[in-house]
């Protein structure tokens, strides 16, 4: 099934918002509440996901693969000054995606959420964007209006008393094609007539007295555990000529969020378990033509060990398992939640 390049340009999406798994309590003020809105655009097949974090969380960021599209991970960095990570943004869009943020941070900071300075506060948001150009139309891109729509059905609910203590029901976040993960495909390494859908996927695990929960949107060249071809022989080789066409160009987007007290060093250590997810349940991970990224941030609503307390090691290395089995969980659902029926690439492919 292909679809026509000269498709109009004007956005078709809806919006909806939901709380992720695991992070729905709080009290009256949802302090620790994390919530998830979505722009989709079914026909054009790409979208948006914001995830709104509660004030006083913090995060770090670690990108693995050769084609990254993302923003502000640099501020992310243990070295940098600032600590706060107010949103992460997964959009489709590739290049282009990544102006989404903008819509993200201009909402937050007409709501007061940011970094205090002397003319306003500045939201910190990390953005990062994969490769969906090749299916539905390339025209529709997610720019700063759909930024700002995903926010504000995000602001909105965060608004809503009903919603501050547990309503909607946690892990209700959509799954499959929907935000970032309107377009996504996978095994792209084995040619346009064999990839499969990919999708928007969560999990949460709980132990310790901790909660980690992953979003992933699942867009890799190689293969995802349990979907389509995966169980197929692997290639003789990448095919050349699939590397240097859209069908090379990826990106597997991910967030990790726990409610564990956590420094940036200590987030950026669970993104790096997240990679491990990753490798898990992508065959193969961390391409030259993917982008891989993972955001993981903490709230920091139930405390660890003190940094000179023996056990503060244990639980990070506890958090950092969860974040890899939490990854490689939520992509083992794909095959559950991956849209049916053909892709709709675009004709002729760019």
């Amino acid at each position: 099934m292909a679809t026509d390049t000269t498709a109009p340009t004007q956005s078709d999406g809806e919006v909806i918002a939901h709380m992720l798994a695991g992070f729905g309590g709080g009290g009256a003020r949802g302090r620790g509440v994390v919530r998830v809105g979505h722009w989709t655009d079914v026909r054009a097949r790409t979208g948006v996901t914001v995830v709104l974090l509660p004030e006083g969380s913090i995060g770090s960021a670690e990108v693995r693969g050769g084609a990254p599209a993302t923003r502000e991970f640099d501020v992310l960095a243990p070295t940098a000054t600032v600590t706060r990570l107010d949103a992460v943004v997964l959009s489709g869009g590739s290049a282009f995606g990544l102006g989404a943020v903008d819509g993200v941070v201009t909402g937050l900071a007409a709501a007061g959420r940011g970094f205090v300075t002397a003319g306003g506060v500045v939201p910190i948001v990390a953005g990062m964007s994969l490769f969906d150009l090749a299916v539905g139309s390339p025209h529709i891109r997610p720019g700063a209006t759909e930024g700002a729509l995903a926010t504000a059905a995000v602001l909105g609910a965060a608004a809503n008393p009903d919603t501050r203590d547990g309503a909607p029901a946690t892990g209700a976040v959509g799954a499959g094609a929907v935000g970032a993960g309107a377009g996504a495909t996978v095994s792209k390494w084995r040619g346009r007539d064999v990839a499969v859908p990919g999708g928007l996927v969560t999990a949460t695990i709980c132990e310790g007295g901790f909660t980690v929960t992953a979003l992933v949107a699942a867009n890799a060249f190689g293969d995802v555990i349990g979907q389509g071809p995966a169980n197929l022989p692997w290639p003789n080789m990448v095919p050349s000529d699939l590397v240097g066409s859209s069908f090379g160009q990826n990106t597997t987007l991910g967030v990790i969020v726990t409610d564990a007290a956590l420094t940036k060093s200590e987030c950026l250590v669970l993104a790096q378990g997240a990679h491990d997810g990753y490798a898990r349940a992508i065959t193969p991970p961390h391409c030259r033509v993917d982008g891989d990224a993972v955001v993981a941030a903490a709230t920091g609503t139930v405390p660890a060990a003190s940094a000179e307390d023996p056990r503060r090691l244990g639980q990070v290395e506890l958090l950092r398992w969860m974040a890899v089995r939490a990854t490689a969980d939520a992509l083992a659902t794909l095959a559950e939640v991956a849209p049916a029926g053909p892709i709709p690439w675009i004709d002729p492919p760019v």
